[in-house]
C-alpha cells in the first residue's frame, strides 16, 4: 500500500512538473506576427515630369538711343501699347567740348580750302573763256572747287550733329521711337538721366523694353534625371500661381543641349510656345509650373509602390503573397508605368492575391528576437 501511494505521488509530481514546463514555454514563445494585406486595384496612372519656371515674352526688344545725351522728356509710360514709330522719349544733346571744337575747326579749315579753290576757279575760268587753257585743264580745277563746296557742307553738318544731335530741325537722332509694335514692359530711365548711344565698344543705355504680349513662352528648368524623357512637340499643362482656376497649354520647342549646375544639381532649360487669349491677362515673368505627360495608362491593375521589395542580388522587384496557411511567399513581379505613388503591375500577381503590407523590422522586434 505504501509503495502504491509513493508511485501515485511521484506521478502527480511529474505531471505538475510537465504542466509547469509547458506553461513556461508557452509564456516565453513569441506570438506569431500578423500583417495587413492589400489587393490589386484599378487606377489611372500618369507618369509626368514637373518643371518650374516662368512665362515670358517670346522676344523683348531694347530701345537704345542713337546719340548720347540727357533724357529731356518721356512721352509714354510702362504698360502702354505702342505701334512702330511712336515717340517714346526725347534726348537733349550735351556736346563734348573737345568734339565740338574739333568739328568747328574742321569747318574753318574746309572754308579756307574752299576760298582758295574758288579763287583758282574764277581765275582759270577767265583763262578758259579766252581759250588760253584747254577744257580738260579747266575741268580738273572745276572739280576741285565743287569738291571743296561739298566738304564744307559735310563739315557744317557734322558740326550741327555734334552740337544739337541732328541736322536741321527734324530731330531724327534725338527723338526715341518704337522700332516694333507691342507693349512697353519697362522704362528703366527717368527724365534728366544721362544716356549713352550704342556703339562697337558699348551696348548703350536701354530707354525702353518692348514686347509682343500675344506671343508668350514658358521657360523652365528640368533635372538631368528627367530631361532624357522629353521630346520636342510634347504637350505641357501650365498652372500659374497668380491666375487661379486657369491652366494654359503649350508645346515644347526647345531643350537645352547643355545643363547648368544649380545648388549641386544639373538643370536643363526648356522652352514651350504658350497658347494664350487676349483676355487671359498674362503678364511677363509670372511664375508657373509645367506638367509634361511622359506615359499614361487608364484603368490598369496597380499597387502602391510601398508594397514593393527589391532583391539584394538581382535588384528585381517582388512582393510577398499570403498562402492558405497564413505564411507569405516571395513572388517576382513585372512593373509598368509609375507615378511615384502607384505602379502598374503587368505580370506576377492575380486579382485575388493578398499582398503583404511590408514594414522594416523595428529595433524593438530585433531585440526581442535576440533575447529569445
Amino acid at each position: 500500500m505504501k509503495k502504491t501511494l509513493i508511485f501515485v505521488g511521484l506521478g502527480v509530481l511529474a505531471i505538475a512538473v510537465l504542466v509547469a514546463i509547458a506553461k513556461t514555454y508557452s509564456s516565453n514563445k513569441k506570438p506569431k506576427k500578423v500583417f495587413k494585406t492589400e489587393q490589386l486595384v484599378k487606377n489611372n496612372i500618369v507618369n509626368k515630369v514637373v518643371a518650374t519656371g516662368k512665362i515670358i515674352p517670346e522676344e523683348e526688344i531694347e530701345i537704345k538711343p542713337q546719340i548720347s545725351g540727357i533724357i529731356s522728356k518721356l512721352y509714354l509710360e510702362e504698360g502702354t501699347v505702342v505701334k512702330k514709330g511712336d515717340l517714346i522719349a526725347k534726348v537733349r544733346v550735351v556736346p563734348n567740348e573737345q568734339s565740338l571744337n574739333s568739328a568747328k575747326g574742321r569747318v574753318n579749315s574746309v572754308n579756307i580750302q574752299l576760298t582758295n579753290a574758288e579763287i583758282s576757279y574764277n581765275r582759270n575760268k577767265a583763262l578758259y573763256d579766252k581759250g588760253v587753257i584747254s577744257r580738260s585743264e579747266f575741268e580738273v580745277i572745276e572739280l576741285t572747287y565743287n569738291q571743296a563746296k561739298q566738304d564744307l557742307r559735310n563739315a557744317q553738318n557734322d558740326y550741327q550733329i555734334v552740337r544739337r544731335g541732328s541736322v536741321g530741325g527734324g530731330g531724327a537722332n534725338t527723338n526715341i521711337r518704337a522700332t516694333v509694335s507691342g507693349t512697353i514692359l519697362e522704362i528703366p530711365v527717368e527724365e534728366g538721366d544721362q544716356v549713352i548711344q550704342s556703339n562697337n565698344f558699348n551696348a548703350g543705355t536701354t530707354i525702353a523694353l518692348i514686347a509682343d504680349m500675344t506671343k508668350m513662352i514658358f521657360e523652365g528648368k528640368v533635372d538631368e534625371a528627367e530631361v532624357g524623357k522629353l521630346k520636342m512637340g510634347m504637350d505641357l499643362d501650365i498652372t500659374v500661381g497668380a491666375i487661379e482656376g486657369e491652366n494654359f497649354l503649350a508645346k515644347l520647342n526647345f531643350i537645352a543641349p547643355k545643363g547648368k549646375e544649380e545648388n549641386g544639381a544639373i538643370q536643363f532649360k526648356i522652352e514651350a510656345d504658350l497658347e494664350t487669349e487676349e483676355e487671359s491677362n498674362v503678364r511677363a515673368n509670372y511664375s508657373g509650373n509645367a506638367s509634361i505627360v511622359i506615359e499614361k495608362r487608364d484603368s490598369v491593375f496597380s499597387i502602391r509602390e510601398a508594397l514593393l521589395q527589391y532583391d539584394k542580388e538581382t535588384k528585381k522587384p517582388f512582393v510577398e503573397i499570403e498562402k492558405k496557411d497564413g505564411e507569405f511567399e516571395k513572388t517576382d513581379v513585372e512593373l509598368g508605368v509609375s507615378d511615384g505613388i502607384n505602379v502598374e503591375i503587368l505580370n506576377g500577381i492575380k486579382e485575388e492575391d493578398k499582398i503583404k503590407v511590408w514594414n522594416a523590422e523595428s529595433k524593438k522586434d530585433k531585440k526581442e528576437d535576440e533575447d529569445n
